[in-house]
């Protein structure tokens, strides 16, 4: 009996460097907004200074600059309103409340 062989194959250009495209600071600490294009498509990821955390996929297959800029520029609308990472979802924004109730 043989062991099968496993060959890992990469295409050419299939994930690009990332780019940072904007900062913002909410009260669980800086983040950064990375675009990066994979398989030909740009995704938008949310991610903290650090490294240390959670890393959020804001959108993917993203094919039009002015509907990245507009994202980009939505997502850190709602960070400043809300102090909360967006990606986070509504979950995030209830823990906060009732907290505060408390």
């Amino acid at each position: 009996m043989t062991t099968p062989t496993v060959i890992e194959t990469r295409r050419a250009g299939q994930t690009n460097a990332r780019h940072e495209l904007a900062r913002y600071t909410v009260s669980a600490g800086e983040r950064i907004i990375y675009a990066r294009r994979v398989l030909g498509v740009v995704r938008l990821v949310d991610e903290p200074v650090d490294g240390d955390g959670r890393r959020y996929v804001i959108e993917r297959e993203l094919t039009v600059m002015a509907e990245l800029e507009a994202i980009v520029e939505d997502y850190l609308a709602q960070s400043a309103i809300w102090d909360v990472i967006p990606a986070a979802g509504c979950c995030a924004l209830l823990a906060e409340q009732s907290e505060a109730k408390r």
